[in-house]
């Protein structure tokens, strides 16, 4: 497999939906290859037997992927065999289930499978994983911990991870187990690291250093660079300060630098070529206010978009210009209405070559003088 790069890495928050759209599942065989997709499945995490393996074999399988094969070791020794490690030389990509996160860091980091899997990333393959499988491809994975809004000290261990994704701490299940505590706590104990927390049936898609939201639910980022804490302090299960923590919460279709820890784009993105045609409006527009600004419009403005005016009306589609004259016939019969009940409001006012003075009353032949001044 050859590519231009590292590939695409899959934080995916667990319960990825494996029935209707798939759509999680679906954007991580299209980065692997698509048809040409070689996937190995990791189960270590899990306590669930083949089944697991039966179970992403025929999904992928049936989203396109070329071919699928487990791979499980269950301990140290296992990582290290060769035997283990042969089918991840030939994968373009590696997912990792959910399960204990714990044993999956102490089987998988600093041996000779976790180097077999940083080196497929390095070469191009797509890695991934859900819920525990999400977590170790950080250089620090949460271990375990306690759920809960309110940051306390001791809320969570530490474990090594895989380090594909530097400078970070992946949480998932994010929203649904209510672990905005436990991740706040661990960027508050260690401000240089995001805090990266993702929802069920939602990936945080990392290529290089830009990380995109696909899925159902979001991702929320939390920035703690600039954060002020008792974290060094806090004894026990005490609450823990966190002040000045920056919130990023992006759904589908948001993007994150995450070295400037910045917003880059959100929501659907118009075609090319609507943006070029956004940008040349917007170019007129600042035109304009130059002109403007320079006392007047200058005639050539007009000139120019007579001309680009006509260069849209040749170019519009017989149903489009039919749309154009009805607009324009419909703008002729208000503007020729409303002419006609300005004159005859004239009519019915005196000329303005005739100004009343001051008290003056208009005369109506149609009524008896008399009677306004209440004579009989």
């Amino acid at each position: 497999m050859t590519t231009s790069g590292p590939g695409a890495l899959f934080a995916i928050g667990g319960a990825e939906d494996k029935l209707k759209k798939r759509l999680v599942l679906q954007e991580f065989v299209e980065a692997a290859g698509g048809p040409k997709a070689r996937i190995v499945v990791v189960p270590t995490a899990s306590a669930l037997g083949p089944d697991v393996i039966d179970v992403y074999s025929a999904l992928f399988a049936a989203l396109g992927a070329a071919s699928v094969v487990g791979v499980r070791p269950e301990n140290r020794e296992d990582a290290d065999d060769p035997a283990f490690i042969e089918p991840l030389n030939q994968a373009t990509g590696i997912f990792m289930t959910g399960g204990n996160q714990l044993k999956l860091s102490g089987v998988v980091t600093g041996t000779a499978f976790g180097h077999a899997v940083t080196e497929a990333h390095a070469r191009g393959a797509a890695v991934g994983g859900t819920s525990a499988g999400a977590s170790i491809l950080a250089e620090h994975m949460i271990a375990f911990g306690r759920s809960g809004a309110t940051p306390r000290q001791r809320m969570s261990q530490l474990a090594g991870g895989l380090g594909l994704v530097q400078g970070a701490i992946v949480d998932q299940h994010f929203a649904q187990r209510n672990r905005y505590g436990r991740l706040l706590s661990l960027v508050a104990q260690s401000p240089g690291l995001l805090g990266i927390g993702v929802d069920e049936d939602t990936a945080a898609v990392v290529r290089g250093s830009h990380l995109e939201v696909v899925g159902r639910g979001a991702v929320t980022i939390f920035d703690g660079s600039r954060i002020t804490s008792n974290a060094h302090y806090a004894s026990r299960s005490e609450a823990i300060l966190a002040s000045g923590v920056v919130l990023h919460v992006l759904p589908a279709t948001s993007t994150f630098d995450l070295k400037a820890r910045v917003l880059l784009s959100f929501g659907p993105q118009p075609p090319a070529e609507e943006i070029a045609s956004i940008e040349a409006a917007e170019a007129d527009l600042r035109k304009l206010a130059k002109e403007i600004a320079a006392e007047g419009v200058s005639p050539a403005y007009y000139a120019e978009r007579k001309r680009r005016a006509g260069r849209r009306t040749a170019k519009a589609t017989p149903g489009e210009k039919a749309d154009a004259a009805k607009k324009t016939a419909v703008s002729q019969k208000a503007a020729a209405s409303k002419k006609s009940r300005s004159s005859a409001a004239a009519q019915s006012r005196p000329e303005a070559t005739e100004p009343l003075s001051a008290g003056a009353e208009l005369s109506r032949p149609d009524t008896d003088p008399r009677a306004d001044s209440g004579t009989a």
